[in-house]
């Protein structure tokens, strides 16, 4: 068996030791800082075994331009691109709520209620285990005594009750002449960071949105209205005692991230910084899907990925410039078509507009299994 490589080692042991004080926090009868340490030793946990993970897969991690080792986001999207990680959305999901959690706690402050931290805690221990298992073929048991993993006097409940039940206190905070708005306002960021679990552009929690939801549940709107993103979320409990699973899964679609709806209920549209979702021009894209600048541009015709509907591509405008910036979305989808399609045949039949019109018309394509978004 080759041995294993220093970087990744030492990247693995350091999520380890982060995990095990995360746990020890978790367990400490010590209230002062206990949550503060629980959410930054988890955040700091994944971002290492991220990267050990990539790095055994000799997957780069530093920044080419900066110099500087990748971030949580960049490491996450690039785990669900990688054989032998193959992150899924779910999982993906539960350690961005995690860090939307963790950067409200380090920078400002936030209430979770105890039974949503158990659920957090537990869920990111099973998957930290289901990780090491699938790249390194270990188990966490092999680091640590069952013993330590997290405790809690109340059983696991499910997502979506801990959620009803939190936003009922809220609402109740939030009655006439309670006073209590501060201590709103910090449960109310914990619900937003939740929100990461369904949408990669909702990992940041920005006092805009905290208001628009204490104006919606002052008016009396339903937690459906205010957090719908939430409402296809449930969890997954298995074992019991030491050996519980806790796994947060997707029990129906992924909500609309996006309206142009005036209908749209307003305390349900969240702030979305764009720039970091739509991160990669058409160079940069092309390069990470393995692809020339022409065929990569002419297979982002043929597969309609231009069109400005904000899941794989959107149009920033600064000043007269105008700048097409891509998501991870696009990338997927460009791995998934190169093996379906003939590379050669598509360049052909999008070389004349590829470069005439940066949103001309597709030709109809007599090509087997070819689907366009939009024909001309």
């Amino acid at each position: 068996m080759p041995r294993e490589p220093y970087n990744v080692r030492v990247l693995r042991g350091k999520a380890v030791a982060s995990l095990k004080n995360g746990v020890t926090a978790f367990n400490s009868l010590e209230d002062a800082g206990r949550l503060t340490t629980v959410l930054l030793s988890f955040q700091h946990a994944f971002e290492m075994l991220l990267k050990g993970a990539l790095d055994s897969k000799k997957v780069q991690v530093f920044d080419r331009r900066s110099g500087k080792s990748i971030g949580l986001e960049r490491a996450i999207n690039l785990a669900q691109q990688t054989d032998g990680i193959k992150l899924t959305d779910d999982e993906a999901g539960t350690i961005r709520a995690l860090d939307a959690l963790r950067d409200a706690e380090q920078h400002w402050y936030v209430v979770v209620d105890e039974g949503m931290l158990y659920l957090y805690v537990r869920a990111a221990v099973t998957l930290f285990d289901d990780l090491l298992m699938r790249v390194f073929d270990v188990r966490l048991s092999d680091h640590l005594p069952s013993r330590v993993l997290p405790i809690s006097a109340e059983p696991p409940q499910e997502l979506s009750i801990l959620v009803d039940r939190e936003y009922e206190r809220v609402a109740s905070l939030l009655r006439p002449g309670r006073r209590a708005s501060a201590e709103a306002d910090a449960r109310i960021r914990a619900l937003l960071a939740t929100e990461a679990l369904a949408d990669p552009g909702a990992a940041e929690v920005s006092e805009t949105d905290v208001r628009r939801v204490a104006r919606g549940i002052r008016e009396g709107k339903t937690r459906e209205q205010v957090f719908p993103k939430l409402s296809g979320y449930s969890t997954s409990t298995s074992g019991a005692g030491l050996t519980v699973e806790v796994r947060v899964v997707r029990s129906g679609g992924l909500p609309v991230s996006y309206t142009t709806d005036p209908a749209m209920e307003p305390a349900a549209i969240r702030t979305v910084d764009l720039q970091k979702k739509f991160y990669m021009g058409p160079l940069d894209l092309a390069a990470r899907a393995g692809l020339k600048q022409n065929h990569a541009l002419a297979l982002r015709r043929h597969l309609g990925l231009d069109a400005d509907d904000d899941t794989y591509s959107h149009e920033f405008v600064f000043g007269r410039s105008k700048h097409r910036r891509y998501s991870d979305n696009a990338l997927r989808a460009l791995k998934e078509a190169l093996p379906k399609v003939d590379l050669g045949n598509v360049w052909r039949a999008h070389r004349t507009i590829a470069f005439n019109s940066p949103a001309g018309p597709l030709p109809a394509c007599a090509e087997p299994g070819c689907v366009h978004s939009r024909t001309g």
